[in-house]
């Protein structure tokens, strides 16, 4: 043990140490003098967040919180790194996606810091034949490549080999992926006629002679943007690999082989800290398998920022949605991550949005020096343990896919789909009720904005699991907003009465001129009702003085030919009042109707 030196500086040594009892009632004192009464032994419950799949955030985590052994990064059960150096050497590999045949924005995004190309062919890219072309020009040798087919995969696979052989490319030094992945193209497509036997032998061909190539990747994205939760997306992904684990040893490959051939693909949310604990479990729990399989190694990971929390309205907040994604990739330890343009919702990219997407990779890498460290959240007591439980809930997920026969089953049994679709329920009722907020569209919507016009992407494959997005709903009152501005020439309107001085009015009107315009309704807050130009009108105030003026102002707005009026607070007996907007009520809800009322379709 060090012994250091007395230099007279005690750091609070002669203080007794805090107790987490301690803790606890002085937590409990505050939340009693805000007014809500707790026992001290309840206090840490009444603060911490509930997540999905079962999960809670407490306010306070200590070194009392266990957890498994991590390891050290690069050995078992990898979750501190399936590499001992992390991504210290030069940073993760930085890919781009491409889905349309444009040579020029390849070598454009190669030139200025890509290092990797991930290319959609066939159905939702650009056509087999095209290959040659888009490649043209790109050192083969030096820049991987990863392909997404669906069920075009041999046919594009055989392509992109024969072009490494035309232009002379040593099969050592061909690296990528040639994006083999039946049940993912079956989950995005209910297209179950997916024969395996070829893509065993591109397997066994680049174990063989492509030590550089994988022949499968294990996409989870379908599972995320049916709005699968992190266990669910966990779960899938590693019943998943099981099966091609199955598949490729049954056509002869050793387990070895075998795992050597799969790459994992996750997406990466703006939830720093869970993306960062669902990487970490993805590798311990395929650690896991691996060790029942024999197979030695851990998991190589591809993170790409989720489609899902992509707005298309107010695009530009993407970019920040985009880089909490991408820093907490790099923390949670992909090799290779991927930042969807910001107008990605919105069609093919501009040079400018591929521009912001690598250089957000970039900037995190090289100005913030986030690869310097490796796992730079290990050792938290919080991401430890959130880990270990993720992992825990990731287990269960894949065990019940398991005792339903594989992944395959459960995906045809239609298990996962509700699985899925019940999660992704109870996620849209607290988007419906903006208790978790969409910036610029369920909150702050700014409804002048100029909107984003780009060219349409390939439509993506369809007909199996559903893509969703956070935006969705509101987006859907937003377009009903727009049809009726370019049928009439003016928006949905609502009259805001705004009661008594500014202190008192000024929070209510704020929320209540946020919520409409989530809608497409503008709120209209100068002038009277008679000049508004609205039907309906909201009253906006303190409680004390709607007790002293809601009733009359009602009354007042109703004679003026107000259909409806919203009072802006919990519910309430105020005289005429026929309904109540406030923090938690299903603003999804109350904006249709409203829509309805006002005529628009």
């Amino acid at each position: 043990m060090t012994v250091l030196p007395d230099d007279g500086l005690s750091l609070a040594a002669e203080f007794p140490d805090a107790t987490h009892e301690q803790w606890q009632r002085l937590v409990a004192g505050v939340l009693r003098k805000s007014g809500k009464e707790v026992s001290d032994d309840a206090a840490e419950g009444a603060l911490s967040t509930t997540l999905e799949d079962g999960l809670r955030a407490r306010p306070l985590y200590s070194a009392l919180d266990s957890a498994p052994d991590p390891g050290l990064p690069g050995f078992a059960p990898f979750t501190r790194g399936g590499r001992a150096e992390g991504n210290t050497l030069g940073g993760w590999d930085i890919r781009q996606r491409h889905t349309a045949a444009d040579n020029g924005a390849v070598l454009a995004d190669l030139e200025n810091g890509v290092a990797s190309l991930w290319l959609a062919v066939g159905a939702g890219g650009f056509p087999v034949s095209s290959l040659g072309p888009v490649l043209d020009g790109v050192y083969l040798d030096l820049a991987p490549v990863v392909l997404e087919a669906g069920r075009e995969v041999e046919p594009a696979a055989r392509e992109l080999l024969r072009i490494y052989e035309e232009r002379g490319v040593a099969r050592d030094a061909a690296r990528g992926n040639l994006g083999a992945d039946p049940l993912g193209h079956e989950a995005r497509t209910g297209d179950d006629g997916f024969d395996f036997a070829p893509v065993a032998a591109l397997a066994r061909l680049c174990a063989e002679e492509y030590p550089g190539l994988r022949a499968l990747t294990v996409d989870a994205l379908p599972y995320h943007e049916a709005g699968g939760s992190a266990a669910q997306e966990l779960g899938s992904s590693l019943a998943t690999g099981v099966a091609y684990l199955r598949e490729l040893t049954g056509a002869g490959l050793s387990v070895e082989q075998a795992a050597a051939q799969l790459e994992f693909r996750y997406a990466a949310t703006a939830d720093q800290f869970l993306t960062i604990a669902k990487l970490r479990a993805a590798r311990r729990l395929w650690a896991r398998v691996a060790e029942v399989c024999g197979a030695p190694g851990g998991q190589v990971q591809h993170a790409v920022t989720s489609p899902v929390m992509m707005s298309r309205r107010d695009p530009w907040v993407n970019m920040l949605r985009a880089t909490v994604a991408t820093l907490a990739a790099g923390v949670g330890g992909a090799e290779s991550v991927t930042v969807l343009p910001f107008d990605h919702a919105l069609g093919l990219p501009d040079a400018f949005a591929r521009r912001i997407a690598r250089n957000t990779s970039t900037i995190l890498v090289e100005e913030s020096h986030l690869a310097r460290v490796i796992d730079p959240a290990g050792g938290s007591w919080y991401v430890e343990r959130l880990t270990d439980e993720l992992a825990h809930a990731g287990w269960e997920f894949f065990q019940r896919i398991e005792r339903e026969g594989g992944q395959a089953a459960a995906l045809r049994s239609g298990r996962v789909g509700e699985e899925l679709a019940a999660t992704w329920a109870a996620r849209s009722a607290k988007l419906a009720k903006r208790r978790e907020p969409v910036t610029g569209v369920s909150e702050f919507p700014h409804l002048a904005e100029r909107l984003v016009a780009r060219e349409p992407a390939p439509e993506p494959p369809s007909g199996g699991l559903p893509r969703v997005r956070r935006d969705e709903a509101y987006e859907n009152l937003r377009a009903r907003s727009d049809a009726h501005l370019a049928a009439t020439g003016t928006r949905p309107r609502i009259f805001l009465a705004a009661l008594g001085p500014a202190a008192a009015h000024t929070a209510r009107l704020t929320f209540a001129s946020n919520l409409f315009q989530a809608g497409g309704i503008e709120p209209v807050t100068d002038g009277t009702f008679e000049d508004s130009g609205a039907t309906e009108a909201c009253l906006c105030s303190s409680d004390a003085l709607y007790e002293e003026q809601a009733a009359e102002v009602t009354a007042s707005l109703k004679s003026a030919g107000a259909a409806q009026v919203f009072l802006a607070g919990r519910p309430g007996q105020y005289s005429g009042v026929d309904a109540y907007v406030f923090a938690g009520c299903d603003a999804v809800a109350v904006l249709s109707a409203t829509l309805d009322r006002m005529g628009v379709s």
